[in-house]
């Protein structure tokens, strides 16, 4: 299985991460290899608690990152 994860890089050091996916499937770390490796924890955590069942309502949705371009005036 694989998800999309969204890093979001502090101010003031370290990366938060989410899983759109899985709600409240939240992590964070110094690095971003540490951040990775915690959510990919953390997912695992979320998927034992929540089982199958969290898929069928969601599956069906595609998600997807595209740049937007906003030009000021």
């Amino acid at each position: 299985m694989s998800f999309n994860a969204v890093f979001l890089q502090e101010e003031d050091g370290g990366y938060s991460v989410s899983v759109p996916l899985l709600p409240g499937c939240f992590s964070e770390g110094d690095t971003f290899e540490e951040a990775k490796q915690n959510i990919t924890e953390a997912i695992e955590l979320y998927l034992e608690g929540e089982g199958p069942e969290v898929f069928t309502e969601q599956r069906s949705m595609k998600e997807f990152m595209a740049p937007v371009e906003v030009y000021g005036r």
